[in-house]
């Protein structure tokens, strides 16, 4: 498989290993988990459902999503071994695989066709083909599959470079880029005005320096800092508008197309 494919050679472990922490109290990923699960439960009462996390990173979203759907079936796939060891033990009822999904181990590939919806929360952007990505997803999904993607938009931060962020996405080029690679789009949003945008602006402000604040064994006054604000934010976020023009989540729903 091409070099230009592979997130992999970013270091997930390494990444788990210093802001597993930090990822669980962010509120931003709280604030997308909530998005995420609000738009699978409208799907709730339909049959049985069959979730898909792409990048399911150390299992949050799936911790959450199974007190809300107990009736669904959920799999998980991750570069990181330890990512998916957290991520089992949260989940013992789910399936989480080590797995890349430009080079698919045999595991993966039991579960072609399988997902009626799929999720991918924060992953493209650290993808250097995201439309490949998106395509190789299609293997995994039902006819009609319903894929939720979430991605950053606005001014990427000195941390987001650090944590391996390629690049951040508009509205329209989100939607161009699901279309490109076999899904028909249904919805878009622009979400976490203007609380979200504040937090960002906030770590964009704090350059460098974020990422030690937020590193799970840093102390001191700018980590004890850092987490405090997490907290002030979590509250501010539920004033966080699902929709604007100012928004810098990008929010997509779209579903697989007929080949």
């Amino acid at each position: 498989m091409p070099e230009e494919l592979r997130a992999s050679r970013d270091d997930w472990d390494a990444h788990w290993h210093h802001y597993a922490q930090s990822a669980a109290e962010n509120p931003a990923q709280r604030m997308r988990h909530d998005i995420i699960a609000r738009l699978l439960c409208e799907d709730a009462g339909r049959g049985g459902m069959r979730l898909f996390d792409l990048g399911s990173g150390q299992g949050d979203l799936v911790q959450k999503l199974e007190l809300l759907l107990p009736a669904a079936e959920f799999v998980g796939a991750e570069l990181s071994e330890s990512g998916v060891a957290i991520s089992q033990k949260k989940v013992p009822r789910a399936t989480f695989l080590v797995a890349n999904i430009f080079d698919p181990p045999p595991k993966l590939k039991d579960f072609a066709g399988w997902a009626t919806h799929a999720v991918c929360s924060e992953v493209l952007e650290h993808v250097d083909d995201p439309v490949a990505f998106l395509k190789f997803a299609r293997e995994y999904m039902a006819p009609g599959a319903r894929l939720i993607v979430t991605v950053p938009s606005g001014p990427m931060s000195a941390f987001d470079r650090h944590i391996g962020h390629r690049q951040h996405f508009g509205r329209a080029q989100i939607h161009s880029m699901l279309e490109e690679a076999g899904y028909s789009v249904q919805r878009t949003y622009l979400a976490g005005f203007p609380f979200f945008n504040l937090y960002r602006l906030l770590a964009i402000a704090r350059g460098k320096r974020l990422a030690q604040d937020v590193e799970t064994k840093s102390a001191g006054r700018s980590a004890g800092l850092a987490h405090f604000a997490m907290r002030v934010f979590q509250v501010l976020f539920h004033a966080n508008l699902l929709d604007s023009p100012f928004g810098w989540q990008v929010v997509a729903i779209a579903r697989k197309a007929s080949p």
